[in-house]
Formats: structure tokens, C-alpha cells, sequence
């Protein structure tokens, strides 16, 4: 189907010949020519061809079993054109790597020594999690991820593959791969499931990435920098709201990631014992590696003359035992030498850094430098034994009802719930002066506090088992008080991760996440109580820092999008004097979601727009659904947008503000005028119109959505249908599907029309990097809205009256804030100065526009009865179709 190849990236009309061609082979020519007739009317109408719009789209004539082929077709030229532009740039940050920032740096008279002595204390961690937005399977983005392989060996001007197929053929038989790969699961992802996913990435591409990352810094800044990006990840300990996170969960996903990197050491070792054949026929070697090679007990005849191959067997020998030890396995690969398992990874460390010495001190020459041996040490400095950082996360009601639970049983307190503040906060801090445990062996405790302890004994043994960096953080989700955090110390210490004394410890950081508006207002006096407490400030002494996790996702829904998005940052801004007084260093965790409703766009742009001061060097960053597999799907595009979040962090930290004083009051003061306005009109949208959660359920597909099978985790966090209550996730997602975008914009409109000095808000768009990054990301989002589509699905809902009254405040709302828009931006047209993103998003209108009028058609006939089980799959196919041509979902 060559004229499937529409777009002037060269890449894109390959690729869509390609898929073409598989569409009339294993579909037939007639499916060929229909799905082509819809696309070119579809395209037609689109370019403004006279005449286009009176053209039959073709939708009517299809059966249900041509639909599901026409949605797969488009939902595939929709995946291929990404990876297209992908490869070619679209998405990347211009100037976001390493080299670039210090080149910036240098401008402002920031040298090297200022960017050392900053990583020196530096932590930049993108933190990967379950949430439910990725609605492809992984052998969907698997046989994507291989195409573009393939492309990149066309790119070298290859014609032939290492295994002796042609490029073109190869990628031919992929894409024939992908049409028949079935697109849907039909099993509910499980913990274990999600588990093995991340766990995918961390060992194809975090592994060998962050490494080679390292040697690229080292070399631009003349010397080894340290480990300062690692990575995080909250599958299998994130348990707020998701009942199927246990303690078993917790062991499950540590136990696995440690089996993880320990092969990953054990190949690289064997690869280097492989590689190191030096003799002492021709050179000397040190005496720590002569050591080594004794110890080992390799007594090869062969090898004699090899003191490093028979010291890396017997470095070998010792990490096979360890995997052992930690997994309970034998490695794959056996030893065939006995060893003694490494206490800690500084053991390993150390004695490939002796073999690292032993090869410097022969000389200046090659051997000297990094290589594979280098990449070895930086992964055991980054990964350890336990490869990624895992967070534990839980509700505060939760941990409110187990404690009461625990002080009730322990004869402590009869009614904990009933306290206030100040009694419960003297109450806690009481129980954690002590040694005392309020848990006994003889006390029935109830199924939800007998798993929390579960959990967070399990926890410590695994700071026995694999090391405390295995966890460090505890997130207290709905975090509104200073007894919501001493809750969880009280938790930690039930488990010995808490120690009471003069100088008390806690092996586990509690961290609170304000998530609501009203949450974001109070963390400031909330956190100031928290850090004045003398326990807490001894042990955060000792810490060096303390942690805040701030949620985009909540307080968009609570208080729409510019709101939320100015209360994140006045909210920033508010802690910093607050931790200045503690003199205690502020790490902010960005819990963002993929679509801009949830706090995505690019991690770049929102790293440099966070307030002055508040970065530090210090950032964790949610990553989670889609997104993971668009930034960390191939080592390219990893190696990419790992390096563009640290160089963000150095510019973030170190860079002089531009901004005067004097314009910063006056744009802030614009800006909480703004909010006010626009908050006043989200919630009288949302939360103060009669009958609008009916008019959601309805007009969006939020009830299919539920079937896609795409987490382990329910849709709401109770049951109950209200907003409130509904995670942001399908919030999100729903509005997108019916391409309203909502979240991503609602309130803007009005708010700029009621702020009388436009002149203002140009100037702020100008010279303010946070409100430039807050009108490009809703640029983005107006841009992917159809108010006409969105007409056709609000015409879903029943009472006519309220689909006239809600929908008419929703279009009437998309039209002021698209045209506020312009008049702030000084464009003619939406994404005028973005021309690459204008072109990416008109390039996939056509093929969006028809797959919602058949998703509208077919959830029209589910939800009148008709049970044929195609509608349902065809609904479940179009979901997924439009979140890929969205190219985000929630």
C-alpha cells in the first residue's frame, strides 16, 4: 500500500509501503483497497480537497471482521510512523546532553570544578512504575524495537544482516510479524507480570547504558564524575490501592532483579577473562593481581602464565556463589572453580579495581583506560547487588488504621482515631523513644495489618540480604499531617528498620506525597513541623537531605491543569526556606504521568522550569506506562533521555537566574490571579455541575477501558463512581479517547480572558521558562483535541439536555483557551513555532479521525446489547489504536 506513505520523512514511506504490502498479502487485495479508500478520504478531508468532506469515508460498508483489520492497519502505520520520527530527532530536546550543558555553563562563567563539586552530592533517579497507560503488549514494541535495529543497519548502508538476511526482507518479515501478533491481552497483567516487564528493561537497556553514559561524562569532564544517576523502580512495593502487592510481591521483585545483575556481572567477567590473555612472559604484573590469581585456586596448566584470566575466574567463582546465596539458583552459567560469596558489592568492587590498577600501572598505553573492565566497575557503583532502587508506597489512611490496630492490641491506646493532632503526634512520638515493640505473637490481628507488617519485614530482611540501598524510601501517599510520617516510623521500627536512642535511625526514609491542592498549600507547615521534631532532625542530619514527593496527576484532577500546575511550583518554591532553616538539603520526587493532564511533555523543559533553587543536583522522577517504552524502549533513545534529565539537572542547579527579582514578584502575582480564575472554573465544570460524572461515564469510553487488561491495579481507589475517587489514569485516559483532552486544559481560556494585561502574559511567555513550558505542553494537547470528534461522542449521552448544557460549556471552554493561546504565543495557528510537531500531529489526524467515528459506532452498539463479541474487541483494538496515534494514553 505505497500511498500509506504520506509524510516527507523518507522513513515513514518506507515503512508504510511496507505495511502495505503486508496488509494485501495476508489480508487480500479488497481489504487493501478499503482500508486505502478510508485512509485517502480520510486525508483528503484533512488537506481541505474540495469536495473531500461530501466523499463517503467508507466506514459504513465495513464488517465487523474488516473493522478489527482496518483498526490494526492504522493502529501499525500509527507505531511505525513514531519509531520514524523518532529516529530522526522529533521527540529529543535540542542541546539536552552533557556536552552542550557545559558549554552553557561555561558561558554563564560556571567551570568544571562547580559542576564536580555539585556531583559530588548529586542523585538523579528516573523511578519506574506500574502505573496502567501502556496499552501495547511487550511483543508488540519487542518487534518494533527490532525494526528499528534494522533501520539503523540501513542507516550504515548495510543491505545484509549479521545472519545473512536482507535489511528490506527483515524488516518486511517483522512487520508481517506484527499484523499477526495478537494485539490485546487476554489475561489481567499481574504483579509478577509487571515485575518481569521493568525488569526487562533495567537488564537490555539500563544495564549496558548508564555505564557507557558515565565514560562519556568522565571524558568530558576530565575525570571520573560520580555515580550520581541510578535507577528506581516502585513494581512490586507500590501496594496504595492495589491489594495484589504483598509482602511476597516485595521479595519476588528484589529477589529477581538481583538475579538480574548478577548474570549481567557473571557474562561481563567471562567475557573479560575471555579478553585479559596477558602473560607474564611479557610484562610485569602487580602484586594485588598475583594475589588474586593464587586465590582463585585455578591451577590450568594453561593458564599459568595468566594471572588476570585465573584472578577474574576466581572473581567468577565468588559471584556465582553469591548468586546463589541471594537467588537460591545457580547461575547459568557454572563455576568450575569453588569461591566464597562477596559480602557487599564493595568487595567485588575492589578487587576488579585491583585488576583495573594492575593494568594502569604497566604503562600509559591502551590497557590503561576504561574499556569493558571500566563499564564493569561503574555498573557494580550503580547497580550493586540489587540493580534498581525499589519504593515502598501506601495510603495514610491505611498505615492510620493499622497503628490503631497495633496500640489497641498492645493495651496502648483504646480509640487512636479519635485523638487529635497533638495527642496523636505526643502518642507516637512516645512509642518511638522506646524499645518496646507493640507487636505480639499472641495478638489476632486483622488481614490488612498482619500484611503491612508483613511488608515491612520483609523489607528488612532484605536490607540483610541484598544491602539497604535495596530500599531507602517510604512514600505516604495522601500525606496531610506530621503524624501521618510518624506512623510509618512506628511501622519501621515493629520491623527493626527504625532504631530508637540519643541518635535514632531510620534505615527507610518516610516521605509524604501532597498530591491535592490543599495538600500542596499545607506542605510547607507540614513539612517545617516535621523537620523541628529533634528525632527527625537528627536522623535527617545524618541523611544529609530529606525527600518530598509532589503529585501532578491528583491536583490536576482536584484543580485542573494550570492550577495544578502553579501550586506545584509555588509549593516548591514554599519549601525551599523551610528546609534553608533546617539546613538540610531538599529532594524533590516528581511523581509525572505520560500526558500532559498528568504532568508530562518533556522532561527536559520541566526540569529547567522548576523554581530556582529547589533542584539542588538532587530530582527522582516518576517514568511509567508508555512513556517507558518511548524514552528506554531501545539503548539509542535511553542513552538520550538519561542524558537530557542530567544535564537539565546541572543547568537547573548551577545555572544564574535570568530573572529579576522585581519581574518574578510581578509574574507570580499574574499567575495566582490566573489560577484562582481558572480554578473557579474548572471546579464549577467538574465538581459544581449537576449530572457531569454522568455525562464522563457516558460521552468517554471509561467503563471499556477497564477491559483493556493493561495493570494489575483497579480503576478506582474505592468503590464508588464519584470523580473524587476515580484514579487520574482513566481520568485521563477517557478524555483522551474522546478527543477532548480535558485535563490538559480546561480553565485556561477563562482565566486569560478575565486577566486585563495581555501585554503581561506575552512578556511572561517570553521570558519565564515555567510559563513557556506550561503553555508548549498545552499546546500539544489543544492541538491532539477535536472538538467536532468530541461532538460525536458527547452525542453518547442520553439526556440531551445535559449533553447540550456540558458539552456546550466544554466546547465553548476549547475555543477561548485555544484562542487565549494565540493571542499570548502571537500565532496565527496552533504549534505555528513548533513546525516538526505541527507536521508530526497533522501526519496522524487522518488516520485518528476514523478510528473514533468506528469506535463511537461500535461502542454505540455494545452499549444497546449487542453481544457479538468482535464489538467488544473492536472497542478494546480502537483504544488501543488512538493511544498509539496520540502517542500517549494516561
Amino acid at each position: 500500500m505505497a500511498s500509506l506513505a504520506i509524510a516527507n520523512n523518507p522513513d515513514i514511506r518506507f515503512l508504510g509501503r511496507l505495511l502495505g504490502d503486508v496488509i494485501r498479502a495476508y489480508g487480500g487485495e479488497e481489504l487493501f483497497r478499503r482500508i486505502e479508500y478510508i485512509r485517502a478520504t480520510s486525508v483528503d478531508r484533512h488537506r481541505g480537497v474540495a469536495g473531500a468532506s461530501a466523499i463517503d469515508s467508507g466506514l459504513e460498508r465495513l464488517s465487523l471482521d474488516d473493522t478489527l483489520d482496518f483498526v490494526r492497519g492504522f493502529m501499525l502505520f500509527s507505531m511505525l510512523a513514531n519509531l520514524a520520527e523518532d529516529r530522526h530527532g522529533a521527540s529529543v530536546e535540542h542541546q539536552a546532553d552533557m556536552a552542550s550543558a557545559l558549554e552553557r555553563l561555561a558561558g554563564d562563567g560556571i567551570g568544571r570544578d562547580a559542576v564536580k563539586a555539585l556531583l559530588d552530592h548529586a542523585l538523579v533517579v528516573p523511578v519506574l512504575t506500574a502505573h496502567p497507560t501502556e496499552v501495547r503488549r511487550k511483543s508488540m514494541i519487542d518487534h518494533k524495537n527490532r525494526i528499528a535495529e534494522l533501520m539503523a543497519l540501513k542507516d550504515l548502508g548495510l543491505d545484509e544482516t549479521e545472519d545473512g538476511d536482507k535489511v528490506d526482507e527483515a524488516i518486511l518479515r517483522q512487520i508481517a510479524l506484527l499484523w499477526q501478533t495478537r494485539v490485546l491481552r487476554r489475561e489481567k497483567l499481574g504483579v509478577a507480570d509487571e515485575i518481569e516487564t521493568v525488569l526487562s528493561y533495567f537488564r537490555d537497556v539500563f544495564l549496558p547504558v548508564m555505564p557507557a553514559l558515565y565514560a562519556r561524562w568522565d571524558r568530558a569532564l576530565g575525570e571520573r564524575v560520580p555515580s550520581f544517576l541510578r535507577a528506581g523502580n516502585w513494581i512490586g512495593g507500590d501496594r496504595d490501592g492495589n491489594p495484589f502487592v504483598t509482602a511476597d510481591s516485595l521479595r519476588l521483585v528484589l529477589a529477581r532483579a538481583s538475579e538480574t545483575v548478577l548474570a549481567y556481572y557473571l557474562d561481563a567477567v567471562h567475557a573479560l577473562g575471555a579478553e585479559l590473555s596477558i602473560s607474564t612472559e611479557h610484562t610485569a604484573v602487580e602484586e594485588a593481581v598475583l594475589k588474586l590469581a593464587d586465590a582463585s585456586q585455578d591451577t590450568g596448566r594453561s593458564r599459568q602464565d595468566e594471572p588476570y584470566r585465573r584472578a577474574l575466574s576466581g572473581i567468577y567463582a565468588r559471584l556465582a556463589a553469591t548468586h546463589e546465596a541471594l537467588t537460591g539458583k545457580a547461575p547459568a552459567r557454572p563455576a568450575p572453580l569453588p569461591g566464597k560469596a562477596y559480602a557487599h558489592p564493595g568487595k567485588l568492587r575492589d578487587e576488579l579495581a585491583a585488576i583495573a590498577r594492575g593494568l594502569a600501572a604497566e604503562g600509559a598505553g591502551p590497557l590503561a583506560s576504561g574499556g569493558a573492565l571500566g563499564r564493569l566497575i561503574r555498573a557494580v557503583d550503580t547497580f550493586g547487588f540489587h540493580l534498581a532502587t525499589l519504593d515502598m508506597r501506601q495510603n495514610s489512611a491505611v498505615h492510620e488504621r493499622v497503628v490503631a490496630e497495633l496500640l489497641q492490641a498492645a493495651g496502648v491506646e483504646g480509640d487512636y482515631a479519635l485523638l487529635d493532632e497533638a495527642a496523636r503526634v505526643a502518642l507516637l512520638r512516645r512509642e518511638l523513644a522506646g524499645p518496646r515493640l507493640l507487636t505480639s505473637p499472641y495478638a489476632d490481628y486483622s488481614e490488612e495489618t498482619a500484611s503491612e507488617l508483613a511488608i515491612v519485614r520483609a523489607a528488612a530482611e532484605a536490607h540483610g540480604k541484598y544491602g539497604r540501598q535495596c530500599i531507602t524510601h517510604y512514600i505516604v501517599s495522601m500525606a496531610q499531617s506530621v503524624s501521618d510520617l510518624l506512623e510509618v516510623h512506628v511501622l519501621l521500627k515493629e520491623a527493626g528498620l527504625y532504631v530508637p536512642g540519643e541518635e535514632p535511625q531510620a534505615h527507610v526514609m518516610a516521605i509524604p506525597l501532597f498530591e491535592t491542592i490543599g495538600d500542596l498549600e499545607a506542605a510547607p507547615a507540614i513539612m517545617e513541623d516535621w523537620l523541628a521534631l529533634p528525632e527527625v532532625a537528627t536522623i535527617a542530619a545524618g541523611r544529609g537531605h530529606q525527600e518530598v514527593m509532589i503529585g501532578y496527576s491528583d491536583s490536576n484532577k482536584d484543580g485542573g491543569y494550570l492550577t495544578s500546575t502553579w501550586q506545584l511550583s509555588r509549593g516548591s518554591t514554599a519549601l525551599k526556606p523551610v528546609f534553608e532553616q533546617a539546613k538540610l538539603a531538599m529532594q524533590l520526587f516528581h511523581g509525572r504521568g505520560g500526558a500532559v493532564g498528568r504532568g508530562g511533555g518533556s522532561s527536559f523543559s520541566a526540569i529547567l522550569a522548576q523554581p530556582p533553587g529547589t533542584v539542588q543536583g538532587r530530582i527522582r522522577i516518576t517514568e511509567q506506562g508508555e512513556v517507558i517504552a518511548a524514552k528506554y524502549g531501545t539503548r539509542a533513545s535511553a542513552m538520550t533521555n538519561l542524558e537530557a534529565m542530567a544535564s537539565a539537572t546541572l543547568l537547573a542547579s548551577l545555572e544564574p537566574e535570568k530573572l529579576a527579582p522585581a519581574d518574578a514578584a510581578r509574574f507570580a502575582a499574574a499567575m495566582d490571579q490566573l489560577s484562582d480564575t481558572a480554578f473557579r472554573a474548572y471546579r464549577g465544570l467538574v465538581y459544581e455541575t449537576e449530572g457531569f460524572k454522568t455525562f464522563f461515564r457516558q460521552a468517554t469510553p471509561i467503563a471499556e477501558i477497564a477491559g483493556l487488561k493493561i495493570g494489575s491495579r483497579p480503576a478506582s481507589r474505592k468503590q464508588s463512581d464519584a470523580i473524587e475517587d476515580l484514579r487520574a489514569i482513566p481520568w485521563v485516559f477517557s478524555w483522551a479517547q474522546a478527543r477532548v483532552m480535558l485535563p490538559g486544559w480546561y480553565g485556561v481560556g477563562a482565566a486569560v480572558e478575565a486577566f486585563e494585561d495581555k501585554g503581561l502574559l506575552r512578556e511572561m511567555s517570553v521570558a519565564w521558562p515555567f510559563f513557556r513550558s506550561m503553555l508548549d505542553n498545552m499546546e500539544q494537547v489543544l492541538a491532539k483535541s477535536d472538538m467536532a470528534i468530541a461532538e460525536h461522542y458527547a452525542a453518547l449521552v442520553a439526556d440531551a439536555s445535559l449533553r447540550d448544557q456540558v458539552f456546550g460549556h466544554i466546547r465553548s471552554g476549547w475555543q477561548s483557551t485555544h484562542d487565549a493561546l494565540l493571542t499570548v504565543t502571537r500565532q496565527t495557528r496552533l504549534l505555528e513555532k513548533h513546525p516538526g510537531l505541527e507536521t508530526s500531529i497533522r501526519l496522524r489526524l487522518p488516520y485518528i479521525e476514523p478510528l473514533n467515528l468506528l469506535q463511537i459506532e461500535l461502542l454505540k452498539r455494545h452499549r444497546a446489547g449487542e453481544d457479538d463479541p468482535r464489538i467488544g474487541e473492536g472497542i478494546l483494538l480502537s483504544i488501543n489504536a488512538i493511544a498509539t496515534a496520540l502517542r500517549n494514553s494516561g
